[in-house]
């Protein structure tokens, strides 16, 4: 089933190249956080992450594929490095008219290469990620994105954490006038229900809010910083508040 499922997804990348007419757009990011919440969880306890990705846009036919290297930047967590390999499709409903529906979907496979596939934490996810960015008005954007993750085999160690997390939020753009471009002010709240496994509760997990900006360096380079405060509501899934930050810097082929 799921090898079909991947196949399928290569089969539509093809079909799709076939029939493009713009160039093939590669994005590089490295991005360092000072602590890496995953839908909510400490990744790496109190430790910062580093993430490296390699994204790319098959000839703007809506299909692309992102690779993403993940490792905490202190020892301890040396078996927890993680490669996320994941093929996407985003494309746009109702376009320019009110419900403007943008959306991406996308399903990743989760290797741990320091650690036998049975024993990590291996899995697919599969994302679903909608906006709305003219259905309110006030240059107010509403979201909602559900993450469905499940093992990728049936005899591992973890074949009790599948479930879903559904991310409900609203961001808006503002000139400050202190710099050229706008900063981004963004706010989630979160359901959990049922992965994790047991250990966890199906209730409302965390609301998070955060700030960040995109500063141009030179023409293909840009710097992303930003900031954030996320509040627990659930101490299953983290029983901390947390302050974190990310730092990005993102060239476009």
């Amino acid at each position: 089933m799921k090898k079909a499922v991947f196949a399928s997804v290569i089969v539509l990348i093809v079909s799709g190249v076939v029939r493009a007419e713009k160039d093939l757009g590669v994005t590089a990011e490295l991005k360092y956080l000072t602590k890496w919440l995953s839908k909510g969880a400490r990744a790496y306890g109190s430790k910062g992450a580093l993430f490296k990705t390699v994204d790319v846009d098959f000839y703007g036919t809506g299909f692309g594929f992102n690779v993403t290297h993940r490792n905490a930047t202190s020892s301890g967590y040396v078996d927890n490095q993680r490669f996320d390999y994941r093929p996407w499709y985003k494309n746009v409903l109702f376009e320019e008219s009110p419900f403007q529906t943008n959306y991406n979907i996308s399903v990743g496979y989760e290797h741990y290469p320091g650690l036998a596939r049975n024993k990590a934490n291996t899995t697919y996810e599969w994302i679903y990620a909608f906006s709305w960015p003219r259905l309110l008005g006030w240059n107010l954007k509403p979201s909602y994105i559900a993450h469905y993750e499940y093992p990728a085999g049936s005899d591992y160690d973890h074949s009790d954490i599948t479930g879903w997390v559904h991310r409900f939020g609203l961001s808006r753009d503002f000139d400050t006038g202190l710099i050229d471009q706008p900063i981004t002010i963004c706010s989630e709240v979160a359901y959990t229900d049922g992965l994790g496994g047991g250990t966890v509760d199906h209730d409302w997990s965390y609301m998070n809010v955060g700030a960040s900006t995109k500063l141009p360096i030179a023409p293909k380079l840009s710097f992303i910083p930003a900031l954030y405060f996320q509040k627990s509501m659930d101490d299953s899934v983290n029983e901390h508040d947390e302050l974190y930050a990310t730092l990005a810097a993102r060239y476009v082929f």
